[in-house]
């Protein structure tokens, strides 16, 4: 049995997510001995998701966002979101890296989220360019 995913589902799938991940931090950082830390992370999460449920209500951005199959003005927008979101990741790896490096260490954790950013951007570069 296939389960459909309405918009309604979409729009607190996304919520949700951050509620489960804020979860999941709250629960390692406590594991870990830093149950402060733990709290501030899932309360940021969850303060995330609140404001991710009242935009559903209440912004056409989001709900349209959030559709089942989106217009070409919300995928674009969707698209250029992930794609900033890339650049902020991939920049905050390398500096973490190249930081790590100048002060003696290997950037070992770094190292490899950089290689896969690196990778990941050329296989979607020679996948894309031969299916579009």
């Amino acid at each position: 049995m296939r389960v459909q995913m309405t918009s309604n589902t979409a729009r607190r799938s996304v919520p949700g997510f951050f509620l489960v991940v804020g979860v999941a931090c709250l629960t390692a950082a406590t594991a870990g001995g830093h149950l402060a830390l733990g709290l501030v992370t899932f309360g940021i999460l969850a303060a995330c998701s609140l404001a991710l449920v009242m935009l559903g209500r209440r912004s056409e951005t989001y709900q349209g966002l959030t559709q089942k199959e989106p217009d070409e003005r919300f995928a674009r927008i969707g698209g250029l979101a992930w794609a900033g979101t890339g650049i902020v990741l991939t920049v905050g790896n390398l500096s973490a890296f190249i930081g790590e490096l100048a002060s003696g260490r290997s950037g070992d954790p770094y190292f490899w989220f950089v290689a896969a950013a690196a990778i990941t951007y050329i296989v979607f570069v020679a996948l894309l360019s031969r299916h579009t």
